[in-house]
């Protein structure tokens, strides 16, 4: 019998084979930047409506956006590396003549596109490779090293939920540079499948586990949502228009305008999550200080 995983997946493997794309042949790389464009729309600049942005020029707050982005795109980069290495993990004990295991190689091989994409994309910015350090670059190799179930799926999908939705606002900007525009396209169509396969099978695996295993994949989704929050503007991007990284990360923290920013762009994935009751629990509190919930958890 064809399960419904399997009918999924299928569908899947046929819209990747009607609509991909190679970033490569896609996009213009040899295409001067616009000189008076943006490269995030001006109002989701982690600075916009503050003192710090009033007193910058125009220049100044496009460079600005112009490492915004770059930070964006290398938090994105992490992230689609993390899981690559899980599908490949995943995909090692699958029956490699099902639909589902079939799916998550297309993905990887989408997400290698993805990664290019976005590092070609980084270079013609002029910007240093803004990436998470630390702490969560142990913790990102913990997660790709032993991601299993519910918080391999679920931590993957807060990123990817959270740059789906910047990106579609992004790709139909005015204000916003054709490059960044292009890249944003490719990768909404592609990602609107990735989102679909980890939701179902985000589901599929709650349904499959137990108490204590939740428990302990609700802390580790938390510190996934507190890490794309925390750190989806890099602070070192401020240096790029003369502030301090630490004054210019108190700053957009406080800001309204992107702590809003950062609530709308988590919504889908936040509701999706609540739903799976995935959000209350012992990483409440992480999920609380990454700044994406409308209200407490």
């Amino acid at each position: 019998m064809t399960t419904e995983r399997e009918r999924t997946a299928t569908r899947l493997l046929r819209s990747s084979a009607e609509h991909s794309y190679d970033p490569v042949v896609e996009i213009d790389w040899e295409a001067p930047l616009a000189p008076d464009l943006y490269f995030v729309p001006p109002h989701r600049s982690s600075l916009y409506g503050t003192v710090l942005w009033e007193s910058l020029t125009e220049e100044q707050r496009i460079t600005l956006t112009r490492h915004e982005a770059a930070s964006i795109a290398g938090l994105g980069i992490w992230f689609e590396t993390i899981l690559m290495q899980l599908l490949l993990r995943d995909y090692y004990r699958q029956d490699p003549t099902a639909s589902h295991a079939q799916y998550a190689l297309t993905e990887v091989a989408d997400e290698c596109r993805h990664s290019v994409m976005f590092g070609r994309m980084i270079d013609k910015l002029g910007t240093p490779v803004y990436r998470p350090d630390g702490v969560n670059e142990f913790l990102g190799k913990w997660i790709a090293a032993t991601g299993t179930g519910p918080r391999m799926f679920a931590a993957i999908l807060i990123c990817e939920e959270i740059l789906d939705t910047l990106q579609r606002e992004a790709m139909a900007h005015e204000q916003v540079q054709p490059l960044v525009r292009m890249v944003s396209r490719i990768h909404v169509v592609e990602e609107a499948r990735h989102v679909r396969y980890a939701r179902e099978e985000l589901a599929r695996q709650v349904r499959a586990a137990g108490k204590g295993r939740l428990a302990f994949d609700k802390l580790v989704i938390g510190r996934a949502a507190y890490l794309c929050g925390r750190r989806l503007i890099h602070p070192a991007v401020y240096r790029s228009v003369g502030i301090d990284p630490e004054a210019g990360r108190k700053a957009a923290w406080t800001n309204p305008h992107f702590r809003e920013t950062l609530r709308w762009s988590g919504e889908r994935v936040v509701a999706y999550l609540e739903d799976l009751d995935l959000i209350k629990g012992p990483g409440a509190p992480l999920w609380r200080r990454s700044g994406l919930l409308t209200a407490p958890a």
